[in-house]
């Protein structure tokens, strides 16, 4: 909860985020840490490749153990963030992450960097990030007021979207000035400034001691029940899961596709990226407005449905310029679309979920999502085999329709304003399929006061 106030919060009808001291050390760190991981996800696959001569089943096993903890592991971080102090899960994800990384450079200097050294440092840095993550992306309701989150999320979103993609280049150049395994040591900086910055964040935090005598999968359960009794965390955690699918199916043969059947050159192929991070951060900065003006309901179904359609030049495209130029601007739409309807439907879940359960709310669709992300490799693969790489496409294009009608169904698409109250937990026991409003705290808080002291901070992608 935003109990106190930072000195620096800015007083007023509408109090600047970027005056809020601990929401810039949460996203200075954050920002940090998405920057690196681009720097890492750039370089690994090219120290494997050239380094190491992998072959293509080892690299598939390398991204598969990168991309295995979260789905084994999402649940349980989230338990533990919500028992345990969330910034010290945090730095201890921060700590192991860069001292794994740190491994390759040193292991490389004394040549005995391994491919097996580099699957187990992806398994390891995989795992620190689940625990990292869940704890991130819950203590921002602890930060700021409620009344903020949706302007903190548009913040965070639009930020993270342009690190990620100067990450990417910065891991480029840094290969070329150091080589690949040297380049790590800039993601291994990156989780330290993350550390420290998160380190400085003053917001005081309440583990609940009564946790301490209660089994984990105990609390597991809770989340997952408290998730399924609430319609609306239920539907966006399912409309996250679905989309995450058909995302993955197509990500996996998308560079693939550009770059051998369109024949697109390496440069317009860093181009068409570079306009999908403009356009993701684009649609994050336009969320707060662009709910407020049609609600966030109709704006999220809008945005849903505009996706599959940007994914038809795709389909249609062949080898040329004009083609090259039409992928782009549907990759700025279609990333557009995902900022938008990302930002507003993670404030929605941040805010109607009690405080006591925002790790594990967030938890089950990370799990959801990360689980769903190697079936669909797996599945684009065979399919791409099978019936080649553009009905494959086109198979998940279609896909793309269901999170649509998920949330079609739902009453959440009449939703023309961010809900009011958050879901408290009934009683250690007690059953958690009806989440009731909280009778001591409304869920959107009036600005503080110029003389409170309110503590901040915040992450994502969260999902």
């Amino acid at each position: 909860m935003t109990s106190s106030t930072d000195p620096s919060a800015s007083s007023g009808a509408r109090p600047s985020l970027w005056r809020h001291r601990n929401f810039r050390r949460y996203l200075t760190g954050q920002a940090a840490s998405v920057t690196g991981s681009s720097i890492s996800s750039m370089v690994i696959p090219v120290l494997a490749v050239l380094e190491l001569d992998a072959t293509t089943a080892e690299v598939a096993w390398l991204t598969f153990l990168g991309q295995l903890p979260p789905a084994l592991l999402a649940l349980h971080a989230g338990a533990l963030a919500d028992r345990h102090s969330k910034r010290k899960q945090m730095i201890t994800g921060d700590l192991i992450s860069a001292a794994a990384l740190a491994s390759v450079p040193v292991a490389a200097a004394l040549d005995r960097l391994s491919l097996t050294q580099l699957m187990v440092v992806a398994a390891v840095q995989g795992a620190a990030g689940v625990l990292h993550d869940a704890a991130a992306i819950s203590l921002l309701p602890s930060l700021v007021d409620r009344s903020l989150l949706q302007r903190s999320n548009s913040r965070i979103g639009s930020l993270f979207a342009v690190a990620a993609t100067a990450g990417s280049n910065l891991g480029a150049t840094l290969t070329a000035l150091l080589g690949p395994a040297r380049a790590l040591l800039g993601d291994v900086l990156s989780y330290l400034v993350s550390a420290w910055c998160t380190a400085r964040i003053q917001t005081p935090e309440h583990p609940r001691p009564a946790a301490q005598d209660r089994r984990l999968h105990t609390e597991i359960g809770e989340g997952l029940r408290y998730v399924n009794g609430d319609h609306r965390l239920r539907t966006l955690t399912l409309v996250n899961a679905t989309t995450s699918f058909a995302l993955a199916l197509l990500n996996t043969l998308w560079a693939l596709y550009l770059l051998r059947s369109l024949t697109m050159g390496a440069t317009a192929f860093g181009v068409v990226l570079g306009l999908g991070a403009l356009g993701a951060a684009a649609g994050a900065l336009t969320a707060p407005s662009l709910a407020a003006r049609y609600g966030p309901g109709p704006m999220m179904l809008a945005a849903l449905a505009i996706t599959p359609l940007a994914q038809i030049p795709l389909l249609l495209a062949s080898p040329s310029l004009i083609w090259q130029f039409a992928i782009g601007a549907a990759l700025f739409l279609q990333l557009a679309c995902a900022g938008a309807a990302g930002t507003t439907q993670r404030t929605i879940r941040q805010v109607v979920t009690a405080d006591g359960m925002q790790a594990r709310m967030q938890a089950v669709s990370t799990w959801l999502t990360s689980g769903a992300r190697p079936v669909a490799a797996l599945l684009a693969g065979g399919l791409g085999t099978w019936i080649g790489v553009r009905p494959t496409l086109a198979a998940g294009t279609c896909l793309l329709v269901v999170p649509l009608v998920v949330l079609y169904r739902s009453p959440l698409r009449s939703l023309r304003e961010m809900p009011g109250s958050p879901a408290v937990p009934p009683p250690s026991g007690a059953a958690l399929a009806q989440p009731a409003p909280s009778p001591r705290e409304p869920a959107v808080r009036q600005p503080a006061a110029p003389g409170d002291v309110r503590r901040d901070r915040s992450p994502g992608g969260g999902p």
